[in-house]
């Protein structure tokens, strides 16, 4: 199963180090293929390094896209930890 949604960064330091690694620890947990996308580029969302990569700013939109088994719930964690600003204060 395929799932996608827009989501905008809403953290104040956008998707640096520690938010990346959160989200990569995060994706690891599912199954399901998680990648972001931004403006044509496309990250493996359970890659640090990749995810440093698209320099997601605050205010940056990015696309969410899930495919397999777990999807559904990949993306929606994967969207309340960005519209949580990673758990930052």
């Amino acid at each position: 199963m395929q799932c996608k949604q827009d989501v905008t960064i809403v953290n104040q330091l956008g998707l640096h180090a520690r938010a990346a690694t959160k989200l990569a620890q995060l994706c690891q947990q599912f199954s399901a293929k998680i990648e972001l996308i931004q403006e044509q580029q496309v990250a493996d969302a359970s890659s640090v390094l990749a995810l440093l990569m698209l320099a997601s700013s605050k205010g940056k939109t990015v696309q969410v896209a899930t495919d397999g088994e777990d999807a559904e719930q990949a993306l929606a964690a994967v969207v309340n930890l960005i519209n949580n600003g990673f758990d930052e204060a």
